[in-house]
């Protein structure tokens, strides 16, 4: 029996995102604030599913830090193992632009922020050893000291049955070659239970411009994973299993606004499915609902969807 169902480790920040729709960046003159980052979306979102979430970040002390702890502590995230950076970096911004239905931009500043100075003593390996699952998102790779205390927490759930899911989150900010990003990746990959990511995520991983699925998975299983899911956007997401089973799952047709924060709805939904024994074929559902319910709404972290509605997609589409 383990306290928590999820910790997640990285990258909490603040999104901007435009008020004023179907116009660039240079014409937008509002913008509404939420709390951003991956692994604070994904956490925020498996709270709002009923599961009991930690998470281990820093954050910057000046207010900007102040509302996303607070925030994630509002959504029922534990916010205990988060710590103030004492230093002077920064909250990470990002920017959205949405042009259309089809087109939305991110614009990310995140030089020297307070999220990649997390350091390896900071994280709490009690946390880790009493949950069942650890979620590592591959912006906190980018550089160090966050990048070793990636690893550290990488290294305790592998002693302790805490599954890891590595969800690959790439983003261009911040790494300073393909070789650098794909090393890492490879490393955080190779030690994780479940691997997840877009095909085009999945090439940086590898380092190639046209990789295909076949060719990751065999490469992969060698190595620790014993679930892999690659999503192709409108084409819907394969999931494939080391002992052969390879599972196709749909996406649900929504009203979509915006085509930024579906990854990190589908993750969180996706990991609850995990958490409570649903096999991998509703594991599949539950994320396509999710995003889809995301997509639709201004927000990534405050449109995230609770099992009911994804329920409800889900019965409404079948």
């Amino acid at each position: 029996m383990k306290k928590y169902d999820l910790v997640a480790i990285g990258r909490a920040a603040l999104d901007l995102n435009a008020v004023e729709y179907n116009r660039p960046m240079e014409e937008t003159m509002t913008f509404k604030k939420y709390v951003g980052g991956s692994p604070a979306n994904i956490a925020i979102g498996s709270a709002k599913l009923g599961e009991k979430v930690a998470f281990i970040g820093k954050i910057a002390d000046e207010p900007h830090g102040r509302y996303i702890r607070n925030y994630m502590k509002e959504q029922g995230v534990d916010t205990s193992y988060m710590t103030v950076d004492t230093e002077g970096h920064p909250t990470g911004l990002t920017f959205t632009e949405i042009k259309s239905p089809d087109e939305s931009n991110i614009y990310m500043y995140r030089t020297d922020v307070a999220d990649l100075h997390l350091k390896p003593s900071e994280v709490n390996e009690d946390l880790i050893i009493n949950s069942k699952t650890l979620l590592v998102s591959g912006t906190a790779l980018s550089q160090s000291p966050s990048r070793e205390a990636v690893f550290k927490a990488i290294s305790i759930a592998k002693k302790n049955n805490t599954r890891i899911v590595f969800e690959i989150d790439y983003r261009p900010y911040n790494w300073k070659s393909d070789d650098e990003t794909a090393t890492y990746y490879s490393l955080a990959a190779e030690q994780s239970d479940v691997v997840i990511g877009t095909r085009d995520e999945f090439d940086k991983l590898e380092n190639t411009e046209e990789g295909n699925n076949e060719e990751t998975v065999k490469n992969l299983f060698q190595y620790r994973p014993e679930l892999i899911v690659i999503k192709h956007g409108v084409q819907g997401s394969y999931a494939y299993t080391k002992s052969g089973e390879v599972y196709e799952g749909r996406i649900y047709e929504t009203q979509v606004l915006k085509s930024f924060g579906a990854g990190d709805s589908y993750g969180s939904a996706f990991i609850y499915a995990l958490n409570n024994g649903k096999d991998v074929p509703t594991a599949l559902k539950y994320g396509a609902a999710s995003a889809s319910t995301v997509i639709s709404q201004h927000s990534s972290s405050e449109a995230m969807p609770t099992v009911g509605q994804i329920e409800r997609v889900i019965r409404e589409n079948e």
